[in-house]
């Protein structure tokens, strides 16, 4: 068994990826222990090597922090799957005994790679060094998961946030919605429950002012492409710790689409009695008729990439007869505005103040 400080006293800087910034301070000093492939498992915290970093590639650090490593440094990773339509497919399960490996995800989820789209950089490529343990313990994310005593069931209004697909302007629309709702003087939280581990999401809609920010990654899954037993267990105790947040409503974005392997339609499930208003962000009109049915849920409004212009606009409306509307113009932000107080009236707690539209 080596120490973390035996690889790191070679020169090789180390670092930890945001998959890191749920487990506490306790973890550090660890040990890293060589383990046989066939006896990892999903979430497990391992070490790897930097071998190759692509132009345009980095990875995000605890903070958040994009960098760009150096060919040598050591990355405090997690093992994870990818499925994405635009991006990346992976798995740790198709590491072989060589330990070669790729980043599937900025925010530090590794594996295997299968697939690429032409239009995006190679990932870095790294090797496994070994796994994370504290003594005899093995290190996962599941060890780090919230996971509230005293569970209560979810029951704060959802403004919901869904796609047609990965890089459909979810995340932007989210920032949005809760910048308006914070004009309103409600505390707002902002939360992601399926996708793959990136901590700028919800660090962006912080920055728009939400109160409370939590992802899956808190609930200890490097991405949701994994079962439909281990999301449920996992996003449970998720919703148990989100339920016990003093706030007023909350935005919560449903990462990629309803048809990818994400586990998407299982969140929906565990929240469509909450939801009060769903925006559905579409790549293309023709997208949005596509998506209408995915979630058996009604959509209240159309935005995202689809509404950037006049003539998606109208073909939304001729295609699904549904109002789409670019909520980052400022000339939109009125009829955004009537529609989460409509949403709204009725669902909020008494207690809660509403300050004027700014």
């Amino acid at each position: 068994m080596t120490s973390a400080a035996d690889l790191t006293g070679r020169g090789a800087p180390h670092l930890r990826t945001s998959m890191t910034r749920i487990w506490s301070p306790e973890l550090t000093p660890y040990a890293v222990r060589d383990l046989p492939v066939s006896d990892w498992r999903f979430g497990d915290f391992v070490l790897a090597e930097v071998r190759n970093v692509p132009r345009g590639r980095g990875v995000e650090v605890e903070c958040g922090r994009l960098i760009q490593p150096l060919e040598g440094h050591l990355l405090v990773c997690a093992l994870g799957s990818r499925f994405a339509t635009l991006e990346l497919t992976g798995s740790w399960r198709d590491v072989s005994d060589d330990g070669r490996m790729e980043l599937l995800t900025g925010g530090g989820a590794v594996g295997r790679l299968r697939s690429r789209s032409t239009l995006v950089a190679p990932p870095i490529r790294l090797r496994y060094r070994g796994h994370l343990f504290d003594g005899d313990i093995r290190r996962a994310m599941a060890d780090f998961a919230v996971r509230p005593t005293d569970p209560a069931p979810f029951r704060t209004p959802v403004i919901l946030l869904t796609g047609t697909s990965m890089s459909a302007g979810k995340t932007t629309a989210a920032r949005v919605v809760v910048s308006r709702l914070k004009r309103r003087g409600l505390t707002v939280l902002g939360a992601k429950l399926t996708g793959a581990g990136r901590y700028r999401d919800i660090l962006g809609m912080g920055d728009a002012g939400a109160d409370h920010i939590v992802d899956f990654v808190d609930a200890g899954l490097p991405s949701t492409h994994c079962s439909e037993e281990r999301y449920r267990a996992a996003i449970g105790g998720l919703l148990a710790h989100m339920a016990r947040l003093a706030v007023d409503v909350a935005v919560v974005e449903i990462g990629a689409s309803p048809l990818e392997p994400y586990n998407g339609t299982v969140a929906i499930e565990l929240i469509r009695d909450r939801v009060a208003l769903h925006v559905l962000c579409a790549s293309d009109p023709y997208a949005v008729s596509g998506a209408l049915n995915a979630y058996g849920l009604e959509t209240d409004l159309v935005t995202g990439t689809t509404s950037n212009t006049e003539a998606g606009v109208q073909l939304v409306s001729r295609l699904t007869g549904l109002r789409a509307l670019d909520i980052r113009r400022s000339e939109s932000l009125s009829e955004l505005d009537e529609l989460l107080d409509s949403a709204l009236t009725g669902v909020l707690p008494e207690a809660s103040g509403r300050g004027e539209p700014g």
